[in-house]
This record gives C-alpha cells, sequence and structure tokens, in this order.
C-alpha cells in the first residue's frame, strides 16, 4: 500500500535534460537556494504552476513516486499551511515514474495530464 503520493516537480525541459545526461537532478535554483527540491501533490501542482510558471513555456511535469525517496522526504508548512513535500537529497531518476510536456492553452494557461494522487 502506498503510504506517500505521487508528487510532482514542474521543470524546464533543459534543466531536466541537463540532469539527465548527469545521472541525477540536484534541483532548480530555487531550490538550490532554498536547500531542498520542492514538489507538489497533485491538488498543489495547478496552483504552482498559476503563481511561479505562470505563462512559461518549455515545461515538463515529472510524476515522482513519493514512496521511493525515503526518509529525506519530509512535508512542511507552506503557502497557506498546506504541507508541501520537500526533498533534502538529490533525485534520483529511479524515483522518477514520468514525465509529460506542460503546454500552455490560448489564453495563457498551463493544460495539465490527470493527475494521480
Amino acid at each position: 500500500m502506498t503510504l506517500t503520493p505521487t508528487l510532482y516537480k514542474i521543470v524546464t525541459e533543459t534543466l531536466w535534460q541537463d540532469a539527465r545526461k548527469a545521472g541525477v537532478f540536484q534541483g532548480a535554483a530555487i531550490d538550490l537556494k532554498d536547500g531542498f527540491i520542492h514538489f507538489s501533490t497533485a491538488e498543489q501542482a495547478r496552483q504552482t504552476a498559476a503563481l511561479h510558471f505562470a505563462g512559461q513555456s518549455g515545461l515538463l511535469l515529472v510524476a515522482v513516486d513519493g514512496d521511493r525517496l525515503g526518509d529525506k522526504l519530509i512535508f512542511e508548512p507552506s503557502r497557506g499551511g498546506d504541507l508541501f513535500p520537500h526533498l533534502y537529497a538529490d533525485l534520483s531518476f529511479s524515483a522518477v515514474l514520468w514525465e509529460k510536456p506542460l503546454p500552455l492553452d490560448e489564453a495563457g494557461h498551463h493544460i495539465f495530464p490527470d493527475l494521480q494522487p
């Protein structure tokens, strides 16, 4: 039984491809600055995109198996007191379930695939 949900990371295609070549994802600039990799749950991902990536193209949505992240994954209060998943380690590609483009619609909003909690 899965105790930790599928987690989601929004990342630029370029950064993700560079990480793939390196064999590990160490995080985006904000992650490196904060000392952990920011993730969102299925319920939080759309708002994260709207607040931090509004109108930005060239993005990927990456799904990660939270169960595979171990004790370095901590849910901490953030926006509005909601608990957000933070990974205090590099992300191994062995935990990645899939990655999909996150295109924009005509109004400039991101089009999300169906997300599993």
